[in-house]
């Protein structure tokens, strides 16, 4: 089967929700084999976030592509309604449940493949509590639901800390050095998933990602909407990471297929270090608009390399330079924001 060309340069900046949506949920190259690899149902736990919509989308379409009946079933609390009705209708099966209550787990569907998006970043300081019960036990009581089902598992650079940046990103087989409570807790999971990897023989892909970028949300959307409101943009962080959601979503997908006993690692992001003064200057530029600057830059940031990730899938279908010109269009129309800022500037570690 032709797969869909990816989206690019020709692309025109997306004008509706609808649209974005689409073009966040097109399946790249691979992603429909590796699903229909399974076997069966595909589970997505903690789905309702940031990230679980798009990719509920995606393997839904990959599916149909290849002509499968598989369910795709998206486990969340659902907080907003109007998300799970639009996956409903893209015929996305959803399932409401609070995975931080241990009740609920004997209900949950089996599935021939699991991925895990469920995390708690935002409202971390005050609230360690939760975050380490969020990002630590919830993953003991799925690793253990889902003993010796393939998963993936979202995790995070930040696992890494502050890389130098003559050094380049944090490789796979780097140490990992987390600063603050969420990365620490962010380890735990990952140790967690990485005990029933190796205890229970769960195939395990490990999926540590930053950042990934659509025009509600992200890096260069949190850049955009500081240059629209007149603020001054912090370049303390004075560089990053950053790919379009659609390819993280891909390579997400795919991933799975890596799952191995001890669990695999696999680094995703872009392939540029970018200043933070580029990204802000070139939006700045689309947009119109005059951009100032505060802070002095520091000698480190939280960077990854994704060189294993792109000699697997490819490179990122969307340039770095499109995607900040559809960001600088979507913001710059007042369009909607997700209103859930990345807070990459911190570099202490408190969220």
């Amino acid at each position: 089967m032709t797969p869909t060309p990816p989206p690019g340069r020709a692309t025109p900046t997306p004008s509706t929700e609808a649209e974005l949506d689409a073009l966040l949920a097109r399946p790249g190259v691979g992603v429909g084999s590796a699903l229909t690899a399974l076997g069966g149902d595909v589970l997505l736990l903690g789905a309702g976030g940031k990230i679980g919509p798009t990719m509920a989308r995606m393997a839904r379409a990959a599916l149909d592509a290849e002509g499968s009946s598989a369910d795709v079933i998206a486990v969340s609390r659902w907080s907003d309604p109007e998300s799970r009705r639009l996956l409903e209708a893209d015929g996305i099966r959803t399932v409401s449940a609070d995975l931080a209550d241990p009740t609920v787990y004997a209900a949950l569907p089996d599935a021939a493949g699991l991925y895990y998006l469920a995390a708690m970043k935002f409202g971390t300081v005050g609230a360690e509590h939760r975050t380490w019960w969020s990002n630590a036990a919830i993953p003991a009581l799925v690793a253990d639901r889902y003993r010796g089902v393939p998963s993936m598992v979202y995790s995070t650079g930040n696992v890494y800390g502050l890389r130098p940046l003559v050094d380049g990103g944090s490789s796979e087989t780097d140490a990992t050095e987390p600063v603050g409570e969420y990365a620490q807790s962010c380890l735990g999971r990952e140790r967690l998933f990485g005990y029933a990897a190796s205890e229970w023989g769960t195939p395990t892909t490990i999926f540590r990602l930053n950042y990934a970028c659509e025009l509600r949300y992200g890096v260069i959307a949190d850049i955009a909407a500081t240059i629209a409101a007149g603020d001054p943009v912090d370049v303390t962080m004075p560089a990053v990471n950053v790919a379009w959601q659609g390819d993280i979503s891909s390579w997400a997908l795919r991933s799975i297929e890596l799952g191995s006993s001890p669990a695999r690692i696999l680094n995703a992001t872009g392939p540029e270090t970018v200043p933070v003064r580029t990204i802000a200057g070139l939006l700045a530029e689309r947009m119109g608009r005059e951009v100032e600057f505060r802070g002095e830059e520091a000698a480190d940031a939280l960077l990854s390399d994704a060189s294993e990730c792109f000699e697997l899938y490819g490179y990122p279908t969307v340039a770095l330079r499109t995607l900040i010109g559809w960001v600088a269009d979507w913001v710059g129309s007042g369009n909607r924001q997700l209103g859930k800022a990345t807070k990459f500037q911190q570099r202490a570690g408190a969220y």
